[in-house]
């Protein structure tokens, strides 16, 4: 198998050349920026993978808490089957687990749990213009998922003291936050990411709950130095993950 095949973090690694999704930034910025401090103060913690893809975030949240019990969810057969090998091959093969699942129909099943803490690096682009490969398509255009959707089935599954947390891009925050305060969840946190400081941020991450907060912490976050080099910020936050 190729190198680029597998993405490799100093606790375990990703085989992502199947899935309609391969390990990004944006997904790492988010399994290691999203706040996990919840998981500390409980026995057992759950954590909701949305668009779970090649599993990358959910194996993070695995890592960096181990009172979490982790599900990812996909649409995709062929993701979900390479998560399951990821997890398997991973230190946490125990608290991760991987379904295929339309997270419409999750959110209107029986559950024993709410979750703790829900991530999602969610489908956003909906421009006439798209990926070319269908899977991938499906798995970036918010025709197939819309924000509207996304909160209607988020609201159902998260506890009432949880945390949700996405990345997306600058351009859609507006818009995403509205839809999140007429479904009763606010900004908590929010980092705004810029690859560069001299240009504008073209990603945010934000963090959800649902209690109203009058000011909500935000940070920026810059990606790279004049040399091109990750900047101290970007290296702290991943310390934990990147080789």
């Amino acid at each position: 198998m190729a190198s680029e095949d597998v993405f490799r973090f100093k606790q375990f690694a990703v085989r992502h050349a199947n899935s309609s999704m391969r390990v990004g930034t944006d997904a790492v910025l988010l399994g290691a920026w999203a706040d996990m401090g919840m998981c500390a103060k409980s026995a057992a913690t759950f954590v909701l993978d949305v668009g779970c893809g090649c599993g990358v975030i959910a194996l993070m949240s695995a890592q960096r808490s181990m009172s979490s019990h982790v599900l990812g969810i996909d649409i995709d057969a062929t993701s979900i089957c390479e998560a399951m090998e990821n997890a398997s091959n991973s230190p946490f093969a125990g608290r991760v687990e991987f379904k295929r699942m339309d997270l419409r129909d999750f959110a209107y099943m029986e559950h024993s749990v709410r979750y703790d803490l829900i991530l999602c690096n969610p489908p956003y682009y909906t421009e006439d213009t798209l990926p070319p490969d269908e899977r991938r398509s499906r798995a970036r255009n918010a025709t197939h998922l819309s924000f509207r959707e996304l909160f209607d089935s988020v609201v159902r599954l998260l506890h009432v003291n949880g945390v949700f947390a996405v990345v997306i891009p600058m351009q859609a925050r507006d818009r995403f936050v509205g839809e999140a305060i007429a479904h009763g969840l606010y900004i908590r946190r929010e980092c705004r990411v810029q690859t560069v400081s001299r240009k504008s941020p073209k990603r945010v991450m934000l963090e959800f709950d649902f209690n109203r907060h009058d000011i909500a912490a935000t940070e920026t976050l810059v990606l790279q130095d004049t040399d091109g080099r990750r900047t101290a910020e970007y290296s702290a936050l991943c310390s934990a993950f990147y080789l």
